[in-house]
Order: structure tokens, then C-alpha cells, then sequence
């Protein structure tokens, strides 16, 4: 079974007062870590596979916490990736752009997607705009926690294009 606290690889690209994943380390609600375990699903945006209950044998969550703007530096295709599906940010950095998530929105939306409500819920307690995030999403998260592999995901996420 996934472990409730992810794990995150932090790159600090980002300005330390906007940076999710550094309020959750704070809360003790993450790990940062400096190397990508055995038995970790990584969070990456150009996997073709997306997150799905399927994944809940896995070990660990991990984000990798980097800059939109230098996503394309890293390649981790080597490891079990996956990606989300179609989901708005909430965030006020890319409030209301698709798949431009904040490291504590993916997360909180893999545990979501993976029926770990109360994990996705505990993660975006800690910001003000966290319950604005699944507001925003509830419709497809619920869709998408219904389903029980990335090719159903990715038939749900059809409807949101």
C-alpha cells in the first residue's frame, strides 16, 4: 500500500515563499529526499500513463519539485512515471490554467485520484486556497477516483478537453 506522506525531490527553482512543497516539509506532511527509491510511483507531466488506483501497490508518491519553466531538463522516464490527468489550478500562480499544478495540488490530486480522500484533503488543509483546488475539481476527481487504470483515465478525461 502507497505510503500516506510523499516523498518530494526538491530542486529549489522556485521563490521559497510561493513554494508548496517546502510548507509541507514544514508541516511534516512531506519528505524531501535526494534520490528516487525503489517502489516510488515520480510524478511527471509527459508520461503517457496517468496516476489510477492500479498504483496503489507502489511504496511511495514522489513529486519532483522544479521551475514550469525548466520541466524539459529532466527526463526520469527511466522510473515509474505517471501523470495527472486533465485538472485546473487553484494555485495563484497559474490560478485556472490546466495541468500547470502546484507540487501540493499533484499530489493531493494522485492521492485523490488513488480513493486516499482524507490524504488529498490533509495536504491542501495547510493553504488557503486548498479546498479552492477541489472545488474546482470535484466533478473530474470524482470521475477519475472511479476509475481503475490509466486507460480508463484517460477516456474520462475526453469529456473535460
Amino acid at each position: 500500500m502507497i505510503s500516506p506522506i510523499p516523498l518530494i525531490i526538491h530542486k529549489n527553482e522556485d521563490d521559497p515563499k510561493k513554494c508548496t512543497a517546502r510548507k509541507l516539509k514544514r508541516f511534516d506532511l512531506a519528505e524531501f529526499i535526494g534520490f528516487i527509491p525503489r517502489g516510488a510511483i515520480v510524478l511527471y507531466p509527459d508520461s503517457e500513463t496517468r496516476i489510477s488506483k492500479k498504483d496503489l501497490s507502489y511504496r511511495s508518491l514522489l513529486a519532483i519539485d522544479v521551475s514550469w519553466n525548466n520541466i524539459d531538463n529532466y527526463n526520469f522516464s527511466e522510473y515509474q512515471v505517471r501523470s495527472l490527468p486533465y485538472l485546473l489550478a487553484a494555485n495563484p500562480v497559474n490560478y485556472g490554467k490546466p495541468y500547470k499544478l502546484s507540487t501540493v495540488e499533484a499530489l493531493s490530486s494522485s492521492y485523490y485520484i488513488m480513493g486516499m480522500k482524507n490524504i488529498s484533503e490533509r495536504l491542501l488543509s495547510k493553504f488557503g486556497w486548498g479546498i479552492q483546488f477541489l472545488n474546482l475539481n470535484r466533478e473530474p476527481l470524482e470521475e477519475y477516483s472511479k476509475a481503475s487504470n490509466s486507460d480508463e483515465i484517460k477516456e474520462i478525461e475526453k469529456q473535460y478537453f
